[in-house]
């Protein structure tokens, strides 16, 4: 398997740093959060896009994914979606990155239906301009859709190549879902896995991976040889949790151990 950290766990630090903190405790990619907060993002010009690209290929690092924040299951208009959609895609393209992370955000304002029909619409617009560009928009597990079987509802119409899922274990958890469940409908799909670990469903405070409540061997378990597993540290919403950077070799050897007593 192949792991990487996301920024989230070090917000607003310079890629250089970020670049750093991966080869130094051995992580082969790194997701970057694509907020107007941090050094990468839809607003930076064409120079700085070349420059990060050019810090990457020299630290041996890979860009996994561009997490960003399109909500595109949510309620109004769908041109300011498709407007963000397409600043990611474009920016994904411009650095490399093979996938771009949106969220549902359905919201409580519509139904179900109304929502898994919202967002199947602006990703299937969406697939074309992602494959036209080389990139793969996959949508995370999360606050309205955040099981599995919530995400297949609209992956399953869209039925695109170039649009995905982002497993997020701790949002199916939540959710009810038990791995293998999640698994089964989101295979398919999938683009990457994000694991993390948490005290309880009260407290979502981000833990050292293997300290917590989060089946994290039973997902690990049912994922390839190939697939990426992706760190979501979420220092940027809970400033108490401990820092990101002491923790990150300790939990690349715990990933590998479960991966290697998957395969074992």
């Amino acid at each position: 398997m192949k792991y990487a950290f996301s920024t989230l766990g070090v917000p607003g630090m310079p890629v250089s740093d970020v670049l750093r903190l991966a080869t130094g405790t051995g992580y082969a990619g790194v997701e970057l959060r694509a907020h107007p907060e941090e050094p990468v993002h839809p607003g930076i010009g064409a120079s700085e896009r070349a420059d990060a690209v050019g810090e990457f290929e020299r630290a041996g690092v890979e860009i996994l994914a561009l997490a960003g924040y399109a909500r595109v299951a949510a309620p109004g208009d769908d041109a300011a979606v498709h407007e963000e959609l397409d600043a990611l895609l474009t920016l994904a393209r411009d650095l490399g990155a093979p996938y771009v992370r949106v969220f549902p955000g359905g919201g409580d304002e519509q139904s179900q239906e109304e929502a898994d029909a919202t967002a199947a619409r602006r990703l299937g617009r969406a697939a074309e301009t992602a494959a036209d560009l080389g990139v793969r928009i996959l949508l995370e597990t999360h606050d309205s859709h955040r099981t599995g079987a919530a995400a297949s509802r609209v992956l399953g119409p869209v039925g695109h190549k170039n649009v995905g899922a982002l497993w997020d274990v701790m949002h199916t958890w939540l959710g009810g879902e038990t791995p293998a469940a999640t698994h089964a409908v989101l295979a398919p799909h999938l683009g990457y896995t994000q694991v993390k670990d948490i005290a309880s469903a009260d407290d979502t405070t981000p833990l050292a991976l293997g300290t917590g409540v989060l089946p994290l061997g039973e997902c690990v378990a049912l994922l390839d040889d190939d697939d990426w597993l992706c760190w979501e540290y979420e220092k940027r919403w809970y400033p108490e949790a401990a820092e990101l950077p002491g923790l990150l070799t300790a939990g690349r050897e715990y990933l590998e151990g479960l991966a290697g007593h998957r395969s074992g």
